[in-house]
């Protein structure tokens, strides 16, 4: 299911992350999960992974992850604010030290015209230095894809923050 790419590359960080004693959330909306489950099919995986978010909802982004609810109001969940809000969310109520967030639209529904099919915002934290932020917009047609490409992107900027 998961590309070459994104096991090497979260092989990558599982290694970098134990070699440095930190423990990695993640805090996933779009994705549904993946993050963790490419994460979390590397043998070994426990002792780094520490936990994983999935926030479908505004209210979960709200309750697990304190993201404001006048941000989500405002910004939408689709939105740099809210990805950054997650990733640092994800850390701040959790016992990790990193962590990667998700927020995008995989379709076939929910998209507009300022929101379309395929964009999709990441953001990773780090304790003790800045976020980092990506955008994407896939062009691609099917849920699945999209899903799958924001995994890849995830897992590369997370590989900044390691």
């Amino acid at each position: 299911m998961f590309s070459l790419k994104a096991l090497d590359r979260a092989r990558r960080i599982l290694d970098a992350c134990k070699a440095a004693s930190l423990k990695l959330a993640t805090a996933e909306s779009c994705s549904g999960g993946l993050i963790a489950g490419c994460l979390t099919s590397i043998a070994g995986s426990s002792a780094v992974m520490e936990r994983g978010f999935v926030t479908y909802t505004d209210q979960a982004k709200t309750e697990l992850l304190g993201v404001a609810k006048d941000l989500l109001r405002s910004r939408g969940a689709v939105s740099e604010e809210v990805a950054r809000a997650m990733a640092e969310g994800a850390i701040a109520h959790s016992p990790a030290d990193i962590a990667i967030a998700c927020t995008g639209i995989a379709g076939p529904i929910g998209a507009t015209k300022e929101k379309p099919l395929g964009l999709v915002h990441l953001a990773a934290a780090r304790t003790g230095r800045p976020t980092l932020y990506l955008k994407r917009s896939y062009d691609v047609r099917t849920r699945e894809a999209v899903r799958l490409e924001a995994v890849d992107d995830a897992l590369g900027l997370l590989l900044e923050q390691v």
